[in-house]
């Protein structure tokens, strides 16, 4: 399915994009925690502390693990700090231009978000589009004049092929970044499973937030009696018998695999944000950092 960047950022998608500026933006120097800072333990950066979060903090300091276990959102504080490049890896598989909207509006559109905070403040911001390959699809650079350049850049992404996590994980560390914050935007459905995606996800040495898009109709599909289910990116088909029964194995099945991927982010330390993708992206994320708490509907 073909998109015009209206239909991804449309005006007032563009116009949010201010709001959501002035709600995450970063205090002047002698404020509170403001700098865009790196959070990593290790390599001469020691932890000191935790606090709450305020609006204003840098986004980027959020202690996803704290959030994903408590649904609060705290800050790491460390002795030494350095600043952390941003690396944004939206999902352009095949899969999410289909459906009604296409879930590739939302990832685009929750992508330039989160970009334009960062650029907002002249921080280091990377582009990395996969599916089933990676690619560069913006370098690393700063600038808050390039926010709407990203934004012709995001919109004229076309289509990949099958999803592979495996294979776009391994073209990042090709590439030899240095340590960053890497950002991937997603709905984590691969055709090798969940156990594929978490080994891919396991190479990557940098900290790591996943971005999971949602629906209420992906634990709870709306099918009953006999169909054809069609694979959107093999093309593979297989009839059915929807059962209820056979809901409920899928649920189980859902069930496995969200909790596969919650338990990789707490193991490893990581982040997990959910956004519903039949809600309004900017909304969601002012909420987070308004409230420093956030739910899906």
């Amino acid at each position: 399915m073909a998109l015009t960047k209206s239909q991804i950022f449309d005006p007032a998608f563009l116009d949010s994009l201010r709001h959501l500026r002035i709600v995450a933006r970063r205090v002047p120097a002698g404020g509170r925690f403001a700098e865009q800072r790196s959070v990593d333990s290790g390599g001469g950066i020691d932890f000191k502390d935790f606090r709450p979060y305020s609006p204003g903090d840098d986004f980027r300091s959020i202690d996803w693990n704290i959030y994903q276990r408590l649904g609060k959102v705290f800050l790491r504080l460390y002795e030494e700090l350095e600043d952390l490049p941003l690396y944004l890896m939206p999902d352009v598989s095949r899969s999410l231009f289909l459906e009604d909207p296409p879930r590739i509006i939302s990832c685009l559109r929750t992508t330039l978000a989160l970009a334009s905070i960062s650029l907002n403040h002249h921080d280091t911001v990377g582009v990395f589009s996969f599916s089933d390959e990676g690619t560069t699809a913006w370098r690393p650079q700063s600038g808050a004049n390039k926010i709407m350049l990203l934004a012709d850049r995001l919109a004229s992404l076309k289509p990949g092929g099958v999803t592979n996590f495996g294979k776009a994980m391994r073209h990042l560390q090709r590439l030899n970044l240095r340590r960053g914050l890497v950002v991937i935007v997603s709905d984590f459905f691969d055709p090798q499973g969940a156990p594929a995606v978490v080994e891919a996800l396991k190479t990557l040495r940098h900290r790591l937030l996943l971005v999971q898009l949602v629906k209420a109709s992906d634990r709870e599909p709306e099918l009953a009696g006999d169909v054809r289910l069609v694979d959107c990116e093999t093309g593979l088909a297989e009839d059915v018998s929807v059962t209820q029964r056979v809901r409920d194995r899928y649920v189980q099945s859902y069930d496995r695999f969200q909790a596969s991927l919650t338990n990789f982010v707490r193991e490893r330390g990581a982040g997990m944000l959910q956004i519903d993708v039949e809600q309004p992206i900017t909304a969601q994320l002012v909420n987070l950092f308004q409230s420093g708490s956030y739910a899906v509907r």
